[in-house]
């Protein structure tokens, strides 16, 4: 190569589902049926109004020009009448909510706005792995904070209390917890706030798993004083069956929105209005909208369950969200090699812990997004497998 990558590129690699895919697409195309329980990508459809909305204003000629970097305000209000009506937090539709195109993009938003080079980040270990990469993207130092089964998954803060805390600007959480499943709670979240306003670090919550498998909607935001130290992140991905159509919100202090929105606006010229419209439509969902999608949830819940049961695997019943965190048995010595084997010999992929930290190491993720057939299936093919 005559032109070298920028350094940053040399701090990150590929994501790890991104290549798992390519290597799943190349044994199906050469003759495997690998079914795949590795991706918490809803297999369900949004509601028929949603679809509805979104063809409705597509066959409009006024909706295809740019749009508004703010969103649109029907949007922006439908955002906060939701979190009104679930989270019991009143948000100002004007100033303190940002539409995103997916809560992913506005991790790197909220990160390219407050991490200057060389300021500490605090990451969940186990956790979701983009915290990590896009603190690294804009060189910033990931510090990683332990979370702990024995203890329920919570960040230890008398731990980092303990430590120098005088170069973290930035703290990531999110509860409900992947890929634990951890619900969290307001007093975990009031103790958060605390930690946060003595030590001047911006809190930010990733709250996509609400509504899956849990009825006890909690916001970081309902904690008084919490948006003078904090931002939560929240999508229609997985509440509302709509991952690929890229549809998220930041919501806090309308300062903290003002800086995000100096990237943001330099980085996208604004989200395809129909999707913006249906994405109202979807948060005006009834109550038994998310009850009928987690109808569904239970069952295949339960399968899963057999599934890790069949792998001699321990597991919480508690656990919310679209996944099923298992620890391995003490006998299997590398659960990589253990994922590996499982997809070589029963063509069925299953998330190793170990993408998500030291602390996920001696466990493995299996997602609810595939059929109750394709689930019984991979049962089959596990008992199998064991023989």
């Amino acid at each position: 190569m005559k032109v070298k990558p920028a350094d940053r590129t040399s701090n990150v690699q590929e994501y790890y589902f991104s290549q798992k895919l390519a290597h799943i697409d190349q044994m199906r195309r050469d003759g495997a049926d690998v079914i795949n329980l590795g991706i918490g990508s809803p297999d369900q459809p949004p509601s028929d109004n949603t679809i509805s909305a979104l063809i409705a204003e597509a066959k409009k000629s006024t909706s295809h020009g740019y749009q508004s970097y703010r969103g649109s305000p029907a949007l922006r209000i439908a955002f906060s009448q939701w979190y009104k009506k679930y989270f019991k937090v009143e948000l100002d539709p004007d100033d303190e909510i940002l539409p995103l195109m997916g809560s992913k993009e506005g991790i790197m938003h909220i990160s390219m706005a407050f991490v200057n080079p060389g300021d500490e980040v605090l990451v969940p270990d186990p956790g979701y792995p983009t915290y990590s990469s896009v603190t690294h993207l804009v060189s910033g130092i990931v510090r990683k904070y332990d979370l702990d089964e024995k203890k329920g998954w919570p960040p230890d803060l008398e731990a980092l209390e303990q430590s120098d805390l005088s170069r973290v600007k930035l703290m990531w959480v999110n509860y409900p917890h992947m890929p634990t499943g951890t619900k969290g709670s307001m007093t975990l979240f009031e103790k958060l706030v605390a930690f946060s306003q003595k030590h001047g670090i911006l809190l930010c919550n990733d709250n996509p798993y609400s509504f899956i498998l849990n009825k006890e909607y909690i916001s970081l935001l309902a904690v008084d004083g919490a948006k003078e130290t904090a931002l939560e992140l929240n999508s229609l991905s997985k509440s509302q069956n709509m991952a690929g159509w890229r549809i998220g919100m930041i919501a806090g202090h309308n300062q903290y929105i003002k800086n995000v929105l100096k990237v943001k606006s330099n980085m996208d010229s604004g989200m395809f209005l129909p999707l913006q419209i249906a994405a109202v439509e979807a948060l005006n969902n009834p109550d038994s909208w998310y009850d009928t999608v987690n109808t569904v949830y239970i069952r295949r819940r339960k399968i899963v369950e057999e599934i890790m049961e069949i792998l001699n695997c321990k597991y919480g019943k508690s656990q919310v969200g679209l996944f099923l965190w298992g620890r391995i048995p003490e006998d299997i010595i590398n659960c990589e090699l253990f994922i590996e084997d499982i997809l070589n010999k029963a063509h069925l992929f299953i998330t190793p812990g170990f993408i998500f930290g030291k602390n996920g190491e001696r466990y493995i993720r299996i997602s609810l997004c595939a059929s109750e057939k394709r689930l019984m299936e991979a049962k089959d093919r596990l008992l199998k497998y064991k023989e």
